[in-house]
């Protein structure tokens, strides 16, 4: 790939290939041959093939905006998470401060780095603190509530800003043709829990422009995860296949066949990390029935993909799982 040298304002020379990506593995050396410390002001601009991404806000504190949060700021950038819900917030406060303990505590990262990392995140209610380059939502999965909090930031916002949506099964294309500069809407959908799953799903919907497609593909990439871009179809790649994994396993409870503590680990000992009840739990069984329910009613009701009435009581008892401290297992 060609690359060329740009001179920072400390003269230092880095190679920037024409995509706009630094070559930072070549900065240690750099310092070393250059007798002097390149500026954190510097080191702190992300490149993508068209923009410079320094801020990255992502909208809901809960499991999965937390998550997405903590790999945001990991990755460098200044990182705003925004929460209506104070409660809420705090919680996710606590939950990155701790997660960031562990990484410390298995020599993962430094204390130093924990602190830095930490400091990053900007914690607020206030949407009119909402500005950066990229805005990622990760909010309840309803198609209003996430137009109405896009157009909201659209509105205070530069008409440049990428807005992404977390969402694991609603259309896409249907999101970006109601808000703002369609052309700058596009799916990126994490896998929970978001700071150890490399997976990022980049849903390119009716409107979104190339361009945006490859700054969020670059910008996966640098959050240390594995972009695949899609199409925006039902559940997209991973919750299309996954929904036979959640709704067969279920339909043997149904059937009496078994208990759900078998299934879970008879499929562990074939060699899933997670049983899909345990997996169901983690997620939270909202958030799954949510997503089946979703799947189902797109792709004309067929009967293989039928939710499941047990789930759909686990949601009315708000039996959810680990968030609720019960699921099908207690916590």
């Amino acid at each position: 790939m060609p690359k060329r040298p740009v001179e920072d304002a400390t003269g230092a020379v880095v190679w920037v290939c024409c995509t706009g990506s630094i070559f930072w593995f070549g900065l240690e050396k750099i310092r070393e041959t250059a007798g002097k410390s390149i500026r954190p002001s510097i080191l702190s601009l992300h490149f993508t093939s068209n923009m410079i991404i320094n801020t990255i806000c992502v909208c809901g504190a809960g499991t999965m905006g937390s998550g997405i949060a903590q790999v945001s700021a990991t990755a460098g950038f200044n990182t705003i998470l925004y929460e209506l819900n104070q409660a809420v917030l705090e919680k996710a406060k606590m939950s990155i401060e701790k997660n960031l303990q562990t990484l410390a505590e298995k020599n993962k990262i430094t204390l130093e780095e924990k602190e830095k990392i930490f400091q990053r995140v900007h914690f607020t209610t206030d949407i009119k603190e909402c500005i950066a380059e990229v805005i990622i939502e990760a909010v309840i999965e309803n198609p209003e509530t996430k137009i109405d909090l896009l157009n909201q930031l659209a509105a205070i916002n530069s008409n440049k800003v990428i807005f992404a949506t977390n969402t694991s099964s609603l259309s896409v294309t249907e999101i970006g043709n109601k808000i703002l500069n369609p052309q700058q809407a596009i799916g990126m959908h994490f896998f929970n829990p978001a700071p150890l799953m490399k997976l990022v799903e980049i849903v390119k919907a009716e409107k979104t422009s190339d361009l945006v497609v490859q700054d969020v593909t670059g910008l996966a990439r640098q959050l240390g995860k594995i972009p695949v871009i899609c199409k925006d179809s039902p559940g997209f790649i991973v919750n299309r296949v996954a929904r036979p994994y959640y709704i067969e396993s279920l339909r043997l409870i149904e059937e009496a066949e078994t208990n759900f503590e078998t299934i879970d680990a008879l499929l562990e000992s074939a060699g899933f990390k997670m049983g899909p009840f345990k997996l169901m739990d983690l997620i939270g069984n909202d958030i799954n029935y949510s997503v089946s329910c979703s799947i189902y009613e797109q792709l004309n009701n067929p009967e293989r993909l039928r939710p499941s009435f047990i789930q759909k009581e686990k949601v009315e008892n708000k039996e959810l799982g680990k968030k609720t401290g019960k699921g099908y297992y207690q916590y």
